[in-house]
């Protein structure tokens, strides 16, 4: 599981330029490769080192990929990067405990994972990433009912190049799915970027090389071809994204809120519940850690409103109409300043 993730976060980094390239959906500013590759980065530096935390996971995959999860979930940036931190926690759940991965619990985990990526949207678009996940997920669930729960290195074998190809046939099909990709001859970065992780985790487990021929034909992925982003209209508004502490209630209110004030709403749970302080145990309160993603027209209400139902942290506000200029740069604010988040020059969102 660690060489799956350090592989991607070589192959997002090597990707990311073409990624951007061909990203204009939700917003046509051109950062998926970007955000993709940061996000990944960071679940990768969570299991780097001997810490504590490292001998406590020790052969649990679960364990593994549940830590690097969390830490892909608090770093997340925009929406590709926030549904693949989705995708890591949601299939770290049914591996928890486990010291191999199988067909059967391939199939049960992205099965899960995909679940959770449609539901952390409020109003999630076929295809994007979302059918990629899908996709692969359904030729997962195939496989293993083909070979009657079949847990050899054989069956995982033919799962995982099942998969891969579910996943490259849905990416084909992206272009068709939505109005804006058919009109620029594009697949979906997001899709992409799933493909090229999914195709890393067969390689890691396999001990394959990677399927580079499998993007030689999707359109707009040619070296020569443009940043298509850079002539269409630029969005006005921004991309918000926190982290705080609710209760279920208050999660239900600030999600149908932020759906009223903007668009590309995400949120998910970071990690389980936690109950708030109280002497009276039967009054406690439980909550959830949530991330929260939101793109709106102007920053101040959709912040007023996360401030009013919790304490958040991370504030990060970022302009849709500029790209990111430098992928090492971050907008997130220090947690301990109490003032405004600023509006920072990056832009941070894609499929």
């Amino acid at each position: 599981m660690k060489r799956w993730l350090g592989k991607a976060e070589v192959v997002l980094g090597n990707h990311s330029d073409r990624l951007n390239a061909i990203n204009i959906f939700p917003v046509a500013d051109g950062d998926t490769g970007t955000n993709l590759y940061l996000t990944v980065r960071a679940a990768v530096s969570a299991l780097d080192g001997d810490g504590p935390e490292t001998s406590e996971t020790g052969h649990d995959v679960g364990a593994v990929l549940s830590r690097a999860g969390q830490a892909a979930m608090e770093q997340a940036r925009g929406n590709s990067g926030t549904l693949f931190a989705v995708f890591l926690c949601a299939a770290a759940e049914p591996l928890a405990g486990k010291s191999r991965l199988s067909a059967p619990l391939l199939a049960t985990a992205l099965n899960r994972a995909q679940i959770r990526a449609w539901s952390a949207l409020s109003e999630p678009v076929a295809g994007t990433m979302l059918s990629v996940l899908e996709a692969a997920a359904h030729a997962a669930q195939a496989v293993d009912a083909s070979h009657n729960a079949d847990d050899s290195n054989h069956a995982l074998g033919l799962a995982l190049d099942a998969v891969v190809e579910a996943a490259f046939q849905a990416v084909v099909r992206t272009e068709d799915e939505l109005a804006q990709l058919h009109e620029a001859h594009v697949v979906d970065a997001g899709g992409v970027g799933m493909l090229l992780v999914l195709d890393c985790l067969r390689s890691a487990v396999l001990g394959e090389e990677l399927q580079d021929e499998l993007l030689d034909g999707l359109h707009g992925y040619k070296l020569q071809d443009p940043h298509i982003h850079e002539h269409m209209p630029a969005d006005d508004g921004v991309e918000v994204m926190c982290t705080i502490n609710l209760s279920p209630l208050n999660a239900a209110i600030l999600r149908q809120r932020l759906d009223e004030m903007g668009d590309s709403v995400i949120m998910s749970q970071v990690g389980g519940a936690q109950n708030q302080d109280d002497d009276d145990e039967s009054t406690v309160e439980v909550s959830y850690r949530w991330r929260v993603h939101v793109h709106v027209p102007d920053p101040e209400p959709a912040v007023a409103l996360i401030r009013s139902l919790g304490e958040p942290t991370d504030i990060a506000v970022s302009q849709l109409a500029l790209a990111r200029g430098n992928a090492q740069d971050s907008a997130a604010q220090d947690p301990a300043e109490d003032h405004e988040p600023s509006i920072t020059g990056q832009s941070r969102h894609d499929y």
